[in-house]
């Protein structure tokens, strides 16, 4: 069932999208060659915590770490450590903040330093796909048309979507219904309603769209051919008065 928020509940969860959007900025700073992502993560828990809130995904399902952090080819749920980056890396930061019982779920993809041209340009496009997706959270609009419109952007630019991975609703749950793909035919699946929250999260691979599991660690995601991954992700609600995004990290 897909449950359907009042302003005030939306209100609740723009402040912990606040919360989210200043962790995301405070990371984005960090990020420079020779940072761990364990140092990126232990960065964002102590941010999130001392405004009050929650790393949701700290726990989730036993998740290890405050933040996902996947970089290069591995395309999401990259779990915080060792791993230091370096001059042209790609990394994919994934946060979820909970506050007052309410859930904020966004994630951006940084370069480090200066990246090759197609991997700048995937990027650009991916951002782009997710701008045009929370584009179509209008009150009768459907979701195939938050998939269509960023599936038709990222394959003109001749990169692939990747099926196998959606977006979702959310609220008091990170996950809720329903399933948002990044693939879809406009007028079709579910009807979009005044007071709907999802998390739309274009995930999107320079190669083909073929992903796999790496069972070592039983969460992170990599693209088959090994190519560059983007993930970006906002937190969006559909309202009368058009998209409300509740997670503007690229507006802090």
């Amino acid at each position: 069932m897909i449950t359907r928020k009042t302003p005030a509940q939306l209100d609740l969860m723009a402040a912990a999208g606040d919360v989210h959007g200043r962790c995301m900025k405070l990371i984005s700073g960090l990020i420079r060659p020779g940072v761990t992502t364990a140092e990126l993560d232990a960065a964002a828990e102590k941010f999130i915590r001392s405004q009050g809130g929650v790393p949701t995904f700290k726990g989730f399902r036993g998740f290890p770490g405050s933040i996902c952090a996947s970089p290069n080819s591995m395309v999401v749920h990259g779990i915080p450590g060792p791993y230091e980056l370096r001059k042209g890396d790609i990394i994919s930061v994934d946060i979820g903040v909970t506050l007052d019982g309410w859930v904020a779920d966004a994630a951006c993809t940084f370069p480090v330093g200066q990246i090759d041209p197609k991997t700048a340009d995937m990027l650009k496009v991916t951002k782009e796909s997710l701008d045009l997706g929370a584009a179509q959270m209008v009150p009768g609009k459907r979701v195939g048309d938050i998939g269509n419109a960023v599936q038709t952007h990222v394959e003109a630019a001749g990169y692939s979507v990747i099926r196998t991975l959606v977006g979702h609703g959310i609220g008091q749950n990170m996950h809720e219904d329903p399933q948002i793909p990044n693939y879809g035919t406009p007028g079709k699946g579910p009807l979009i309603e005044a007071g709907m929250v999802f998390a739309i999260e274009p995930m999107v691979n320079v190669g083909g769209p073929g992903v796999y599991a790496d069972e070592s660690d039983g969460w992170s995601v990599y693209s088959d051919d090994d190519s560059m991954a983007a993930h970006f992700e906002f937190t969006v609600a559909a309202t009368e008065a058009g998209p409300r995004i509740l997670t503007p990290w690229d507006k802090i």
